[in-house]
């Protein structure tokens, strides 16, 4: 899905910054890990993405697009610092086929106000079930404790160590619209409200995971997983 006020950049197609022979350029992780996360069945029929920042420029999967057949030049990229309306991005290069993703304005939000290096956005079923759970006992906080998954997660934004055993990990919920970049308001809410989550999830939709690196995101995004496969899993939910 798009926006059709998105504006690739009439000055050319700035290819040259998405060919590098460096497996970890963003370019070609972004591919490598939607293949990863298509295994998982994060990522299947086109659904879910991911992003990276390197300094001010940002690299994003396309909508529409088969994560795991994806490849480099599929890449958008933009400027954070040439961003003035969410609603009007500018990009420094755009791929011949497939269109900008409507979770560009969620991922800047990760990237603006966590300052995080990643962001992925993926439709777990897991993810699913726990926000459904949740909506039968009116709910827009999952939270666990005293399960050892948990000790991979940082304290919060800016702060040092990693949460224990015993503490609680908490992951709010917002409320899915039918146009996913409407989703931003609410996710920057979740993140004012709980300024420690790594994470958002979307009722009935997935989850937004970020981290301040791409390993950071990606060990957060799948150990992120399985507290809710274990949640999912041990609920009667028929």
């Amino acid at each position: 899905m798009s926006n059709q006020e998105d504006q690739p950049d009439p000055t050319g197609n700035n290819d040259h910054l998405i060919k590098s022979a460096d497996s970890q350029h963003p370019a070609n992780l972004i591919p490598e890990l939607c293949r990863k996360f298509w295994t998982l069945g994060w990522v299947t029929g086109t659904g879910g993405g991911a992003s990276i920042r390197n300094d001010d420029l940002v690299y994003l999967a396309p909508s529409g697009v088969q994560k795991e057949l994806m490849k480099p030049e599929d890449i958008y990229v933009l400027a954070l610092s040439q961003q003035v309306d969410p609603k009007q991005r500018i990009y420094l290069r755009s791929p011949p086929a497939f269109k900008p993703s409507q979770c560009t304005p969620l991922f800047i939000a990760a990237f603006t106000k966590r300052n995080a290096g990643c962001c992925i956005h993926t439709h777990s079923q897991w993810a699913v079930l726990v926000t459904l759970l949740l909506e039968t006992v009116q709910s827009d906080l999952f939270e666990i404790n005293n399960i050892e998954q948990i000790k991979g997660f940082g304290k919060g934004f800016q702060k040092q160590g990693n949460l224990g055993y015993h503490d609680t990990l908490k992951i709010p919920v917002i409320e899915n619209t039918p146009h996913e970049e409407d989703l931003t308001e609410s996710l920057e809410e979740a993140m004012n409200k709980y300024p420690d989550t790594y994470a958002v999830l979307v009722r009935r939709h997935g989850i937004y995971v970020w981290g301040e690196t791409v390993h950071k995101a990606k060990t957060q995004a799948e150990r992120f997983d399985r507290p809710l496969f274990m949640e999912g899993n041990s609920a009667d939910v028929f």
